[in-house]
Order: structure tokens, then C-alpha cells, then sequence
């Protein structure tokens, strides 16, 4: 069962910047779509950026455009999301995930990490 395994987050202040990276476990693991969504307490899940593996297409959430970017390392079997400008409303807990779609206006994911923690501080 290949997991994903995230790593970076923490506390920043308005205007910083953090990095998220997420792993696959297993080296031979391919999709074809991988993205970031995240969670506000109180709030639901939104998709914040997604990334076509094959041909590097990348879909950015309206709330993130200009600030966030992602991007995947093929050799590495890695994706990360490198957040600029932080603001407060950034604030929630950011998902790796994987094999995953569009339907509508909404994404979906099969496999997802367990979570990094993102706090911005005004």
C-alpha cells in the first residue's frame, strides 16, 4: 500500500513563507494527478492546487493564484507546495494527495498524507 508522507509546515507570520513536501513511499508509484487541499477548523475541504504529472499542467484555487506554487520532481517521486505571502486566512491543515480528479467545481482524491500543520500569525 503506497503512502504519502509529508513533511515541512509550521508557524510563520503574515507574509512569510513555507514549504510543504510530499512523498510517495514506494519509488515505482505513478499518477497521473496530484494535488494539495486544506482544511480550516469549521471549514470544508478545499483543493488549493493540483499538478498533471505527465505534462506539468498546474490548477491553482482563485484564493492562492500568484502566491502558491506547485511542483513535482519526477525523479524523486515527490510534489511540493511552496507557499508565499502567507495570510492568516492560509491558516489549516494542508493534504497531500493522489490519484486524484476533477468533477465540476470539486476535487477528488484516492490517497491522501496525513497532514501538515500551517499557522499564520497577523
Amino acid at each position: 500500500q503506497v503512502q504519502l508522507v509529508e513533511s515541512g509546515g509550521g508557524s510563520v507570520q503574515a507574509g512569510g513563507s513555507l514549504r510543504l513536501s510530499c512523498a510517495a513511499s514506494s519509488y515505482t508509484y505513478r499518477t497521473d494527478c496530484m494535488g494539495w487541499f486544506r482544511q480550516a477548523p469549521g471549514k470544508k475541504r478545499e483543493g488549493v492546487a493540483a499538478i498533471y504529472t505527465g505534462s506539468g499542467t498546474t490548477v491553482y484555487a482563485d484564493s492562492v493564484k500568484g502566491r502558491f506554487t506547485i511542483s513535482h520532481d519526477n525523479a524523486k517521486n515527490t510534489m511540493y507546495l511552496q507557499m508565499n505571502s502567507l495570510k492568516p486566512e492560509d491558516t489549516a491543515m494542508y493534504h497531500c494527495a493522489a490519484d486524484c480528479w476533477k468533477s465540476g467545481n470539486s476535487w477528488f482524491a484516492l490517497r491522501w498524507g496525513q497532514g501538515a500543520q500551517v499557522t499564520v500569525s497577523s
